[in-house]
């Protein structure tokens, strides 16, 4: 019979960006909407965010990362894998990754989305241009 192998889940979300995250057991190979992660994100800056929450746990070639996301830019898609990735890992073990991952921010889901547009306005905030005459 073959091995079972287990699967951990978890959906991150940031800004418009929704990331659905599976952990699968591995060598940590991450995969980004079928692509490598080196392949997905060219900014140094965005490959570290994603991989921050398995370098704080010490889990970094222990799991193989395979996420979809989709919903804003590089940089919205990146927090919310990280997002996912902090969530799945407290499925593998709550104990021993919870402090950890909250003591970085990393279970703190960031909030901020673009407010809406407003009535007799361009934008949200940005009013027409004022003329005396």
């Amino acid at each position: 019979m073959a091995k079972k192998v287990e699967n951990f889940s978890g959906t991150g979300r940031r800004k418009s960006s929704i990331a659905r995250v599976r952990l699968v057991e591995g060598n940590g190979t991450i995969t980004v909407n079928g692509k490598d992660l080196n392949e997905y994100f060219g900014a140094e800056t965005l490959k570290y965010i994603v991989k921050q929450p398995l370098t704080v746990t010490d889990t970094t070639s222990k799991y193989d990362v395979i996420c979809t996301v989709k919903g804003g830019g590089f940089t919205g898609q990146a927090g919310a894998i990280r997002h996912g990735i902090a969530r799945a890992l407290l499925e593998v073990n709550a104990e021993e990754y919870r402090q950890a991952l909250k003591t970085n921010g990393f279970l703190t889901r960031d909030s901020r989305m673009k407010e809406r547009k407003k009535y007799g306005l361009k934008k949200a905030r940005k009013a027409p241009q004022f003329s005396k005459r």
